[in-house]
């Protein structure tokens, strides 16, 4: 059964008529927590999260309900009500729950629950706790909004609640102003990429008439190939911007300044996987353009590079674990570009490391938590025996992430290597490259904080974090070690009405050249991390003129790129047009003014109250207007 079948051939029943609760739920308790106000304080953490759990609820039942269908039924249009309806135009709001957007929702309910547990510990001091759940719930709103969609108008407006959302967490703690100033740059990189997202909605209704997903995929088909790039090209625009791709990913790194369960949701397992979400959910224009499919992949590879050189020189436990986000979305990027073959295999590595990476994050958290929330890795150290639950769990994604055999990142990520090399070597090549550096990075990252010499600072004694805080580790290592030997093999069946992709035979040993030569390279970025690292380190960073590393530390220069490339032409041409503005625009109107007061001034003296004077103006008017015939009739 194809796509454009399965959108459209079963209308909402039963339990599927209920899918709009899974929005409405956390958007209900985003409002009352706002409007309440402080009244909620004492309860309103505990709102949120069963607000949170609730959708997760429904959407288990949803899953369930599907996997018990037949194929045909297993996506399902809700239509919900008439939006726009103008000439020929009608657009509607409902939503599409199919075998793609279902394992958003649990994805997106499942660790964003986790995280609201979590975060009922590591907030309980905040003053402003209940505001921050608040938030929490208005951005899973927001991003079930954008999965669920059933047209790109729709999935534009949950887009837009995201980037708000996000800019209202990332700057939190908006009494530092370097976190005020991180929200400010996350909204406006992002705003860059969304005018990608509003010109490719102009652009379909311009050529279909319509901006359901049904209706474009239909239309794609009549598209020249210029048409079909430019649609292309503009989408993944929009996700660059939401998925911190290479140029626009100068925001993730600043974007750490919020609190660290932010990290965990926005740039670890929801947010920052939107883009992933847009280029797989828009395949069938990615296969009419050659040229941006391979745009995508390019895209992949370089930022899976960008990222893994940024956090192997970071010190900041944070900002490592941010380049790793903006290298693990590249490889999603990738296989996204690879067509159909490689679009099941980025869904299923952003889930795995939806789950690793929520779980490192968190980690993080815990690590900060017990060390007076110091962030410099440097200042750490031999945390292993004092914080056991954080380190275990901790390992356990970090095992994921490098791809150690049979845990999730073993199936998920190699299965990009390995495709990646059956269609392009070049991107084969480079992403097993980028398998490397992730091993040695993470394996400097372990050795800072968790072996070696105690460097902490005098009077911090480490602890572990609470229960409500280390269950959700728990649950998230455990995840990180299983999901991948569950969903391998089943999610490309799975996935393939919904993708385009076509299944193919994935073993539970991939042990084939490429997946040894992945084990191997890992191997040797493993190695080297030990290696490098597993002697004293210094407490503060060492001088150095080594350029990679200056680059890295510098965060590859992108806000100095943006600068002369952007922010430095934009402000020359707008001093410009301001200076023209003022001169040539104003100068005009104030001269006009200036020649008025000036002529009224003159004709004011004529108007003197002498009957002598008004005589001599008649009679020179009489002349003026005698001439002027004489010469009309000469003429």
């Amino acid at each position: 059964m194809t796509f454009l079948e399965t959108v459209s051939a079963v209308p909402a029943t039963g339990l599927f008529g209920l899918a709009w609760l899974l929005i409405a739920i956390p958007l209900a308790g985003a409002a009352v927590l706002l409007l309440i106000g402080k009244a909620s304080n004492p309860w309103g953490h505990w709102l949120a999260t069963a607000a949170s759990l609730a959708s997760f609820g429904l959407g288990v039942l949803l899953f369930t309900t599907m996997l018990s269908a037949d194929e045909a039924q297993r996506a399902v249009s809700v239509p919900l009500y008439d939006w726009i309806s103008t000439g020929s135009w009608n657009i509607h709001v409902g939503l599409l729950v199919d075998q793609l957007s279902i394992l958003f929702v649990l994805l997106i309910t499942g660790v964003g629950s986790l995280i609201h547990i979590y975060s009922i510990g590591y907030m309980e001091h905040d003053e402003r706790r209940r505001r921050f759940f608040a938030y929490l719930n208005l951005f899973v709103a927001a991003m079930l909004t954008l999965v669920l969609a059933d047209n790109y108008l729709v999935l534009f407006l949950g887009w837009e609640g995201v980037g708000l959302a996000s800019y209202l967490l990332i700057s939190f703690w908006q009494h530092k102003p370097s976190a005020a100033a991180a929200g400010r740059k996350a909204f406006v990189v992002n705003r860059v990429g969304d005018l990608g997202i509003a010109m490719a909605i102009f652009t379909m209704l311009s050529l279909f008439g319509s901006v359901a997903f049904a209706d474009v995929n239909a239309g794609v088909s009549q598209l020249s190939a210029t048409s079909a790039t430019l649609l292309g090209c503009l989408l993944l625009l929009g996700a660059c911007g939401k998925s911190a791709q290479v140029p626009l990913h100068t925001w993730l790194l600043d974007a750490m300044e919020g609190p660290t369960p932010v990290s965990a949701l926005i740039h670890a397992a929801t947010m920052v996987t939107a883009g992933v979400y847009l280029i797989v959910r828009s395949h069938a224009i990615f296969a009419a353009s050659p040229a941006a499919t391979m745009a995508v992949a390019v895209v992949g590879v370089v930022t899976l590079l960008a990222g893994a050189w940024v956090g192997s020189a970071k010190d900041d436990i944070k900002k490592v674990l941010a380049g790793s986000t903006m290298s693990q979305i590249g490889y999603m990027m990738l296989a996204a570009g690879l067509g159909p073959a490689g679009a099941a295999f980025a869904i299923f590595h952003l889930i795995t490391h939806g789950f690793f990476k929520a779980n490192m994050f968190l980690g993080a958290g815990s690590v900060m938590h017990g060390m007076h929330d110091d962030v410099d890795m440097r200042h750490y150290g031999a945390l292993a025996s004092g914080m056991r639950w954080t380190f275990l769990t901790f390992a356990m994604g970090y095992l994921a992430i490098i791809g150690f055999p049979f845990t999730a990142g073993f199936y998920s990520k190699d299965h990009i290597i390995e495709t990646a090399f059956h269609e392009n070597v070049v991107l084969g090549v480079l992403a097993l490259i980028g398998a490397g550096i992730t091993a040695y990075y993470m394996t400097r990252l372990m050795m800072m904080t968790f072996f070696g010499r105690a460097r902490w600072e005098q009077g911090v004694h480490p602890h572990e974090s609470p229960a409500v805080m280390t269950v959700p580790l728990v649950i998230l290592a455990i995840l990180s070690l299983g999901a991948g030997l569950v969903m391998n093999g089943w999610i490309q069946g799975w996935l393939a009405p919904a993708t385009g992709s076509h299944p193919h035979e994935t073993g539970l040993l991939n042990f084939t050249p490429v997946g040894l030569a992945a084990l191997g390279v890992v191997a040797v970025g493993v190695a080297i991390g030990w290696f490098l690292h597993k002697d004293d380190i210094p407490r503060e960073a060492p001088a150095t003129r080594n350029p990679l590393v200056l680059v890295s530390r510098n965060d590859l220069y992108g806000d100095q790129m943006n600068q002369w490339l952007v922010v430095g032409p934009v402000s020359g041409v707008s001093q410009v047009l301001a200076l023209a503005d003022h001169g040539v625009v104003d100068g005009a109107a104030r001269g006009a003014g200036a020649a008025s007061v000036g002529l009224a001034g003159w004709l004011r003296r004529t108007q003197n109250g002498h009957s002598r004077s008004y005589g001599v103006i008649l009679v020179l008017g009489v002349v003026v207007i005698g001439v002027i015939a004489l010469v009309g009739q000469l003429v």
